[in-house]
């Protein structure tokens, strides 16, 4: 790999077929694909053996993973390489749920480490379009605890102490490692969270695949992980204000703000010591450093190295999200 200056860096997504997917990351965001059961398009993933692929420039055709080999702390930035080493610490996603997905959570780091040698995972929603009606489950309705939860489980009705939480477009959620959630039907978001592919799965309302299986059930490690604090903690409340960066969800694990751009604005990273991520939400943005230009629309991301200290973001309309560490 030749020694050429670090640019905006797009990907080409890595698209996933799920038993609960459906057609709105290819009818709404734009992603090619014929798949009508198409549940999540990874737009930037370091998981082993599934690293995002280079789609421009000098670097086109070269790994997320043989990028940071390469360039190390002009990528990341110095603090994550010491943090992280050569592994991008963030999977970065689009999800379709045309069906409800498993009632499911996540380990922290400490289980992660101990059990898969892995980052736990902590992740944020932010809802895209969400179908009239549409929610998602987040915590308990009611005191739980581990006897109670077990009950429940043998006995086939944790849905009945689950909370349901009705969404539309614009809510953002906060969903930590141990918080039992699921996305439900006719909800799409992008989602952040750590470069981990644990899901501990302890409901899956009794479908089957096209030949008749049962999806596998976690319910041991679950009930290791679970975090029964009944909390209401996981929903984010903000003021949307024009061409200002808002906070959405900082966390030990990553920082999220949104930006609504109506005009020209200038963004400085001089502060930070750390790669970012832009993922657009709503309309189109023209993003532009000295290496290149890049112009993005409603589903398409891309990340700026920690090197790159100096952005102008253009539009007339559209929504971004920003993602560092």
């Amino acid at each position: 790999m030749n020694k050429t200056p670090l640019y905006i860096l797009q990907f080409e997504p890595i698209l996933k077929e799920k038993i609960w997917g459906g057609s709105k990351l290819r009818t709404v965001l734009g992603k090619k694909s014929i798949s009508n059961r198409l549940g999540e398009s990874w737009e930037i993933s370091d998981v082993e053996g599934e690293s995002s692929i280079i789609s421009n420039g000098l670097l086109a055709g070269k790994s997320l993973s043989e990028a940071i080999q390469f360039f190390a702390s002009d990528l990341l930035g110095k603090k994550n390489l010491e943090r992280f080493g050569e592994k991008f610490p963030l999977l970065i996603k689009f999800i379709d749920a045309k069906e409800d997905l498993s009632v499911q959570l996540h380990p922290g780091d400490e289980v992660a480490k101990v059990k898969h040698n892995s980052l736990g995972k902590t992740e944020m929603w932010y809802v895209v379009q969400a179908d009239e009606g549409s929610n998602i489950i987040v915590g308990f309705n009611q005191i739980v605890d581990s006897n109670s939860y077990q009950r429940h489980v043998s006995q086939k009705t944790i849905k009945d102490i689950l909370h349901y939480e009705s969404v539309k477009k614009g809510d953002v959620f906060f969903v930590y490692a141990g918080l039992i959630h699921a996305i439900g039907a006719g909800v799409l978001l992008a989602e952040i969270q750590q470069t981990s592919d644990i899901t501990y799965r302890v409901y899956d309302w009794d479908r089957v695949d096209d030949s008749g299986n049962s999806r596998e059930l976690h319910q041991q490690e679950a009930l290791e992980a679970i975090d029964f604090a009944n909390t209401d903690k996981y929903k984010v409340g903000y003021n949307s204000q024009p061409n200002t960066n808002v906070p959405l969800v900082h966390c030990a694990h990553f920082n999220t703000e949104l930006i609504e751009i109506t005009t020209t604005i200038q963004l400085s990273h001089l502060t930070l010591d750390s790669f970012v991520i832009y993922m657009c939400v709503e309309g189109e943005v023209e993003i532009k450093a000295t290496t290149n230009t890049i112009k993005l629309k409603a589903g398409q991301t891309v990340l700026v190295p920690a090197m790159i200290k100096e952005l102008t973001l253009s539009a007339q309309f559209s929504k971004v999200l920003q993602v560092y560490i």
